[in-house]
């Protein structure tokens, strides 16, 4: 142990480079996937090459290698990192509300985070989007991600409809499970749309807000959607 210490000590002394530091393999996995996402979104994902990352990483092939070993693993770590990042997000955005957001402003957050109206979001929704695509037809990438995610998404925001209705937010005879799938829908489609230019950012929250207040109006005793539309 003396001889070690006298030998790392003395490195420098003799004109030798520093021992490297010790890896954080965390840090350097994040490092990674934050290069790959990049490359993916500027130039797609049939464009990706672990060659590619590196070059963008300012890392060795080898290091990715190291990590990933193939360019399928990397694409799928990348996958579950998106849904990572989504929930994280989302996370963050109801604590800013308080303890206690109510309904109508936890279903405005969800709405929030999900439409692309920054470069975060916008490269979020073009690989999301993409990876969609490419599970259709690419045996190595799950497709389970987009089932599983969806669903956990939907349960919550059915759990929220039910909270409404006890609250009296919500009209009694509403069906959260109906109005949910409605809901993911709408967040879906109307993101699309902003992304690709056809709806403004302010319109589609006013889009969003008219749908929760058909929810409300029906608690409140005034027409709902239902109504309306057989009139």
């Amino acid at each position: 142990n003396f001889m070690i210490h006298v030998y790392h000590k003395n490195r420098h002394l003799r004109g030798w480079p520093p021992m490297p530091r010790t890896v954080d393999h965390e840090e350097r996995r994040s490092m990674i996937l934050g290069a790959f996402m990049r490359v993916a979104a500027r130039e797609g994902l049939h464009a990706v090459s672990l060659r590619g990352v590196a070059a963008e990483a300012a890392i060795s092939l080898r290091s990715v290698q190291y990590y990933f070993e193939t360019k399928a693993r990397l694409m799928q770590s990348g996958l579950t990192a998106l849904e990572t990042i989504s929930n994280e997000r989302l996370s963050a955005r109801l604590h800013a509300l308080g303890p206690s957001p109510g309904v109508r402003a936890t279903l405005e957050a969800y709405f929030a985070v999900a439409l692309p109206t920054d470069h975060e979001s916008r490269q979020f929704h073009l690989l999301w989007t993409s990876y969609a695509m490419l599970a259709m037809t690419d045996p190595e990438i799950s497709d389970r991600t987009f089932v599983d995610g969806p669903d956990r998404q939907h349960a919550r925001i059915a759990s929220l409809m039910e909270k409404g209705k006890s609250d009296g937010d919500f009209h009694g005879e509403l069906d959260s499970e109906i109005e949910a799938t409605i809901l993911i829908s709408l967040i879906h489609g109307i993101g699309t749309a902003v992304l690709v230019g056809q709806q403004i950012e302010e319109r589609a929250f006013a889009s969003f807000g008219h749908y929760l207040d058909g929810l409300s109006g029906q608690a409140s005793g005034e027409p709902g959607r239902d109504q309306q539309r057989s009139e």
